[in-house]
């Protein structure tokens, strides 16, 4: 199971409480969301706006649409993205993908990395990578069994494939059964929408080997209640991603 933007349900979404609690809480791997700023810094943060976690509005009120590429690191760091989800959490800030990563290497987790909007920030795969090298993620133990990197972008995927052939990397969507081939030349796992596959389609998946020598693996998005991870899992997928990992591993595994 991964926990989706970290315990997403329990604190605010991308943010260091939310993978600590997704460590309290027994999980081991957690998904995240990377974006750039203006002065180059690549920082946590699911939105390619900082409206809807982030007090911005009130702090830059004559800065709209407060687009993440448009506020420097410095402006960032100024927000608040914690008091959005609750008084408890108030004073919460928006990571560097920096502080991110030493947080996720404190807590012995591993990272499901999502390179968002690619499209917006030209460059990011080898910058991400880079980060990624610097922070001591690119050794074999880490390639082995605690990074995977995905995009919606499939030219995205491919960039950091031909950059770096040891990660294991995702595609996130469904593509047609006929183009798995394809993807399967530098795509390690087809994470779609739960609601848009089937048994058939997750066997198809498994029907390719992807460019690691293995059968491409299926993880699911969004799972967060019992009857839908159960009739999930009964697609055969490797793995599930939920705002509720608790809730999640409850149904499936009674604990």
């Amino acid at each position: 199971m991964v926990a989706h933007r970290g315990a997403s349900s329990y604190a605010p979404e991308n943010t260091l409480a939310s993978i600590d609690k997704a460590g309290a809480l027994g999980f081991r791997w957690v998904e995240n969301d990377v974006q750039r700023t203006k002065d180059g810094e690549l920082v946590v943060i699911h939105d390619d706006s900082l409206k809807r976690t982030t007090d911005v509005q009130k702090v830059f009120p004559h800065r709209a649409p407060w687009k993440v590429k448009d506020f420097t690191a410095a402006e960032i760091a100024r927000l608040d993205a914690g008091s959005w989800f609750g008084p408890a959490f108030t004073g919460t800030r928006v990571p560097t993908l920096t502080q991110y990563m030493r947080e996720v290497e404190h807590n012995d987790q591993s990272l499901l990395l999502e390179i968002k909007n690619p499209e917006l920030y030209p460059g990011i795969e080898q910058q991400t990578l880079k980060l990624l090298g610097n922070e001591g993620w690119l050794d074999q133990n880490h390639l082995d069994d605690r990074l995977i990197v995905q995009s919606f972008s499939a030219d995205s995927i491919r960039i950091v494939h031909d950059l770096k052939p040891a990660i294991r990397t995702a595609f996130l969507g469904t593509p047609a059964v006929s183009a798995l081939n394809t993807y399967a030349a530098y795509t390690d796992l087809i994470n779609p929408s739960y609601g848009s596959i089937s048994l058939g389609y997750v066997s198809a998946v498994h029907g390719h080997m992807g460019p690691h020598g293995s059968p491409m693996e299926v993880y699911a998005w969004t799972v967060d209640d019992a009857p839908t991870a159960w009739k999930v899992a009964g697609y055969g997928v490797d793995g599930l991603i939920t705002n509720k990992p608790d809730v999640v591993r409850s149904a499936l595994y009674g604990f």
